[in-house]
């Protein structure tokens, strides 16, 4: 017990300060002796302990997933502001680093419920997860993958592994999303040729010949012709997002918005009239709106296709792993240092303790 009261004399049943330090200078040879006892016992159980050994590999990721998607979408000219930027590459990719379909990759790969002595591939996985660590730089985009394991060449090869079965994940990943937006815009674009050419046999059926559409500059119409197919595309681009994502997704709430602009735009314009049938400012519009509108198309359709000719980005390796020379863990001067410390402190508290009872018994 120490005194509450600095202005007033301890008692003879108090313990001060001072006489705790001349119990513990009183017991120097354990307070010396047992702390470094119990660092010498530290530093033998440190031998015990099977060394682990940590092997890191950085990459980059790829910096064009969203390519396609934001190509075709600013090739509407007007909307391509609407694009919202890019995904996060690197936060795609520690996600898919860490997903499950990668963790069973690796274990089938190295054996690892044999190597972690596992009976459920479930419990494999949480010593996978445990064992690895994925961390992106929020500064530079460099991410740093690190494999603890007992074996410094498995370690190394299982971080290395981990590039190879990444690479194999986004490039599928990539190339079904491209496929399906390719197919998707060559459906688009045989309709949109379809109605061009039944566009042009009305345009040449009025008695204008091709030759004179390209004389004569209509710019009213022209003008009038663009807003609606970029209309028209926008509204296929907002079909095709609401295909894959939910209505209350900023992509498609963006998107919806863009569409009743330009609707907005159209009817302030005057273009909500239809024209009358068969005369030739209706035809020539019609003919410069199929042909707007299948220009655009034909772009969307044209980076589809480069993004399935891709292989889904390649992960650029900046450093691979190599056999760590050294091992992780455990650290055996730390392990020295934390059982001096608490040997030290373990002879201090029973001194104390000891001297608590003596006063104690003294008072009875």
């Amino acid at each position: 017990m120490l005194p509450t009261d600095a202005g007033t004399p301890p008692s003879e049943s108090e313990l001060t300060l001072s006489e705790i330090g001349a119990a513990l200078l009183a017991n120097w040879r354990w307070m010396i002796g047992a702390p470094l006892a119990a660092a010498v016992l530290a530093l033998g159980a440190s031998y015990l302990i099977t060394p682990t050994f940590t092997a890191r590999t950085t990459f980059m990721p790829p910096q064009q997933q969203q390519g396609g998607a934001t190509g075709a979408l600013a090739s509407l000219g007007a909307l391509a502001g609407l694009s919202g930027g890019l995904r996060n590459s690197g936060d795609q990719h520690v996600t898919f680093a860490q997903s499950r379909t990668i963790a069973d990759r690796m274990i089938e790969r190295f054996d690892l419920t044999t190597v972690y002595d596992e009976k459920l591939r479930h419990d494999s996985r949480l010593k996978l997860a445990e064992n690895t660590r994925v961390t992106l730089g929020k500064k530079d985009g460099v991410i740093t993958l690190e494999v603890d394991d007992h074996d410094p060449k498995r370690a190394a090869d299982m971080a290395n592994a981990y590039i190879e079965e990444l690479r194999k994940l986004t490039a599928g990943l990539t190339l079904t999303e491209a496929q399906q937006r390719r197919a998707f815009f060559e459906g688009q674009l045989k309709q949109v040729r379809a109605r061009l050419d039944a566009a042009q046999a009305a345009l040449q059926g009025s008695g204008v010949s091709t030759d004179t559409i390209k004389a004569e500059p209509k710019a009213a119409v022209e003008a009038v012709a663009k807003l609606r197919a970029e209309l028209t595309s926008a509204e296929v681009r907002l079909q095709m997002l609401r295909s894959s994502l939910a209505e209350t997704t900023p992509e498609v709430q963006q998107q919806s918005a863009a569409v009743g602009r330009l609707r907005s735009e159209l009817a302030r314009a005057g273009t909500v009239e239809q024209s009358a049938a068969g005369g030739y400012i209706g035809a020539y519009r019609e003919f410069k709106y199929q042909e707007s509108l299948f220009d655009l198309i034909a772009r969307q359709y044209e980076l589809a296709r480069v993004d399935e000719s891709r292989d889904g980005g390649q992960l650029q390796v900046i450093d691979a792993a190599q056999p760590p020379e050294r091992k992780s863990k455990p650290k055996r001067s730390q392990l020295m240092i934390l059982g001096f410390v608490l040997a030290l402190i373990g002879v201090a508290v029973k001194t104390t303790l000891s001297l608590i009872r003596e006063r104690a018994g003294q008072r009875v």
